[in-house]
């Protein structure tokens, strides 16, 4: 199975975050999400194009790239560019989805530190995961070695590293003040 999820690793990739906007729709449609949710949802991918577009140009047309591809990409990575800003997208909907879970109703109609703190933790958690699956199947890293992206552990012989986490620290933030100014409330 291990060699699967690494022999598919980049298709699979692909899969969930072209598919996210797909999902979504249909659960649009189905009435499980509402609009400000979808809405929400290209807010997100928005927000991600904020560090996927430095993430990828300047990794492969850069002199100081911030990802190593340590297998290189089957397809152009302006297409694994859209599918991770559509990730980013899905990542801060299922923040939403635990603010709801976790927080007490009302959520987000207007500002909360606990729902707040939801989303940064996702964020850090989900960010980390990424790197994680990332290192473990051989696809790329973050490159270590400048002064703003020290390497924090090393594993499978790889660096994981500060730049990853900073985004998504600071991203759910502009992210749940947005969420908040147009009162969009998720109850579970």
């Amino acid at each position: 199975m291990a060699e699967f999820l690494r022999a598919g690793y980049y298709w699979i990739d692909l899969l969930i975050g072209l598919g996210a906007p797909l999902v979504l729709f249909a659960l649009l449609r189905r009435g499980r999400i509402d609009r400000r949710t979808w809405r929400l949802f290209w807010f997100g991918a928005f927000l991600g194009l904020f560090w996927e577009v430095p993430v990828f140009v300047l990794s492969k047309h850069g002199p100081y790239p911030l990802i190593t591809w340590v297998r290189d990409l089957p397809l152009h990575y302006s297409i694994f560019l859209l599918a991770h800003t559509l990730w980013d997208g899905a990542l801060f909907v299922v923040g939403l989805w635990l603010v709801a879970r976790l927080c007490r109703p009302p959520t987000l109609a207007r500002f909360r530190w606990a729902e707040l703190a939801v989303l940064v933790a996702w964020g850090q958690i989900s960010s980390f995961a990424v790197e994680v699956s990332s290192v473990l199947n051989d696809a790329w890293v973050y490159t270590a070695g400048y002064w703003w992206n020290p390497t924090l552990l090393t594993l499978h012989g790889h660096p994981l590293t500060l730049w990853p986490q900073i985004p998504w620290l600071v991203a759910p933030v502009v992210f749940y003040v947005v969420a908040t100014r147009r009162k969009t409330v998720v109850d579970p």
